[in-house]
């Protein structure tokens, strides 16, 4: 309103009275309808979430986060100095972080396009024309000249000007969907953000569980060859069977073929960070081939209510400031269906001589508003009107979806830490018995006071229980991870708008 304020001064300062008194009535209209915005104006949605998570109670803290209980930083919960130093490089050199800032140097940048429309465009030009007039047209017609058979020439420069007054709002819808487009590419870059470090994560604890897992199989390797030694000697002194030492040999023998299976999940694991981190996959092998313990949260996560996804979890915010941007740009095309209202103009020199191309009197001024009404296009609006709805109303079920999405993921990732917490404890119990059970039957063996059938049977069950262990530890880690993941890893737009949430009915 102000600019057109501005204009209304700068025509009375041009024009004489006269034209003035003509144009008074239009720019007052103008500036009347100035404030005239059409389409419709976005109203945030509402999201229906239930008042707490089904599976926080079984699984871990219900308590609302704290204000720094869920911060970017949220993989030091496992206390891993490794895991710290991989997700901190990968902050700096991680192609995905630098395709996703690319993406938002894009829209801010396209955020500049559409703001530019808000001012006037000016082109400046200049020219030098030798003329020659024919002696067969007539005076006037292109490209003419000053008459027939005369020689001239012509000196021109000066400034072209053209300012669309955004009367209907089409540029201001524009600018609104480019801000909101904008702001969903920041929201992707912190999605981009979250998922790399939870990836990292994620590959870093199943490097430590397949090492984990090697290492068990390497230690029950080292029972049974001494088990198999055993019965050796026992066959010899003619204490034990052919058929023991075969069981012996066998069961050797199937854990050495277990061992090149989780060298290999190992190493494929560190290829994996390699290329999350972006650097060269093997250039990792120094720093993460010798085995390390798997992580072990050192607490819990307080995993607060579903109405904190709103703000936390960046797909959602993503996809609320698409939806955004899709409604404004129903104005922006309903905008066409109405007057388009130009201001436009031109100044500068002209002459036929270059001696008096720089003085006062070669100077001209134009000056004077236009109107431009498409009044017949097929429809052609209408349609894309309609486009854009249905855009909007696409753009609406997609925002629900990701809600429902992150409220599943949630729920899942809580009941899969909880119950591989339970499952942790029972393992542990489990294996403490087999590592007894073993070695009392290697006792009563080397006794011969029973056959070599109980020792393979414990050491079987002790070489399960403990891989199953390593497992459940490797599960437990990664369930902890996906539930950070879900709930947004402590990613937080704080300066963008929050689309409000209404609990779910009984």
């Amino acid at each position: 309103m102000a600019r057109l304020v501005e204009l209304a001064i700068a025509w009375g300062r041009l024009t004489d009275e006269r034209s003035r008194v003509l144009a008074a009535p239009l720019v007052c209209a103008i500036a009347f309808l100035g404030a005239c915005t059409v389409g419709p104006d976005y109203v945030p949605p509402k999201a229906s979430l239930p008042a707490s998570y089904s599976e926080a109670a079984q699984s871990t803290s219900n308590a609302p986060p704290a204000a720094s209980a869920l911060e970017s930083t949220w993989w030091m919960n496992f206390g891993d100095p490794v895991l710290n130093h991989l997700i901190d490089e990968a902050q700096q050199t991680a192609p995905d972080l630098a395709e996703a800032e690319a993406r938002v140097r894009e829209a801010r940048a396209l955020r500049g396009v559409a703001g530019a429309a808000e001012y006037p465009e000016v082109e400046a030009g200049a020219a030098y024309a030798r003329t020659h007039g024919s002696a067969n047209v007539p005076v006037g017609v292109p490209p003419g000249g000053l008459g027939q058979g005369i020689d001239g020439n012509l000196w021109q420069a000066g400034f072209d000007a053209t300012w669309e007054i955004d009367v209907f709002g089409g540029t201001r819808r524009r600018i609104e969907a480019a801000n909101a487009a904008y702001a969903a590419s920041v929201a992707e870059r912190g999605d981009a953000v979250l998922t790399l470090d939870g990836e990292i994560a994620r590959d870093y604890v199943a490097l430590r569980g397949a090492q984990r897992r090697l290492a068990v199989a390497q230690e029950n390797l080292s029972i049974q060859r001494d088990a198999f030694a055993l019965t050796r000697s026992q066959f010899d002194a003619g204490l034990a069977s052919r058929l023991d030492v075969l069981r012996a040999q066998a069961q050797v023998e199937a854990t050495e073929a277990e061992i090149p299976t989780f060298v290999t999940d190992a190493r494929a694991s560190i290829y994996r960070i390699g290329a999350l981190v972006g650097v060269p996959p093997e250039s990792l092998l120094p720093e993460l081939d010798p085995p390390q313990p798997i992580p072990t949260p050192i607490t819990d996560v307080p995993v607060g209510l579903p109405s904190d996804l709103l703000q936390r979890r960046p797909d959602i915010r993503a996809a609320e400031r698409r939806l955004a941007a899709a409604n404004a740009r129903i104005g922006e095309a309903k905008a066409d269906l109405y007057p388009h209202f130009y201001l436009t103009g031109a100044a500068g020199l002209e002459s036929l001589d270059a001696s008096t191309f720089l003085t006062a009197p070669s100077r001209y001024l134009s000056i004077g508003p236009a109107i431009s009404w498409l009044v017949f296009d097929a429809g052609k609006v209408r349609f894309t009107v309609q486009a854009q709805e249905a855009s909007t109303d696409e753009a609406a079920a997609q925002y629900r979806r990701v809600v429902l999405g992150a409220l599943r993921d949630v729920e899942t990732a809580l009941v899969a830490y909880g119950q591989a917490k339970v499952r942790r404890e029972n393992l542990a119990a489990e294996t403490s018995a087999d590592r007894d059970a073993v070695q009392i039957a290697e006792r009563l063996y080397g006794q011969g006071l029973d056959d070599f059938l109980p020792v393979l049977d414990a050491e079987r069950s002790l070489y399960v229980a403990e891989d199953k262990l390593a497992q459940t530890d490797r599960d437990r880690d990664i369930a902890l991870v996906a539930l950070y993941k879900a709930l947004g890893g402590g990613w937080l737009d704080a300066t963008a708008p929050v689309a409000s949430s209404s609990p779910a009915k009984p």
